[in-house]
């Protein structure tokens, strides 16, 4: 099933597209794959030009797992201003990230099949 969103603009469907920097020990990318989003994976550091490669201009949906990168948020909305960044860690977020983050959800009380349901709705 692919998840299909209708461009406000055009009316034309769209497919739902995220791109997730660090580690997915959780099996994240898999469950968001599993409802239709497509998915692209930045391998190490996130910079501009890593979130660029990856199609932070075109998607809609930022998740970062790794809060030792929270610095990447900001430039991911620099590159996206309408992005909804997700964080998918354990651990708190720096003040400075957590004003541009829609949603912070901690592993351990919610599984990624349960936050991959809600984020493709």
């Amino acid at each position: 099933m692919t998840e299909r969103t209708t461009d406000t603009t055009t009316g034309e469907a769209t497919i739902q597209r995220a791109v997730l920097a660090g580690p997915d020990e959780e099996g994240l990318s898999k469950a968001l794959a599993g409802q239709g989003i497509e998915i692209e994976r930045v391998e190490g550091i996130p910079s501009r030009e890593a979130l660029k490669n990856a199609g932070i201009t075109e998607c809609s949906l930022f998740v970062l797992t790794d809060i030792e990168e929270a610095t990447a948020i900001p430039i991911a909305k620099e590159c996206n201003p309408d992005l909804q960044v997700v964080i998918y860690a354990r651990r708190s977020l720096p003040e400075f990230a957590s004003r541009q983050t829609d949603l912070m959800v901690d592993p351990d009380l919610l599984g990624p099949v349960v936050v991959a349901e809600e984020l493709a709705a």
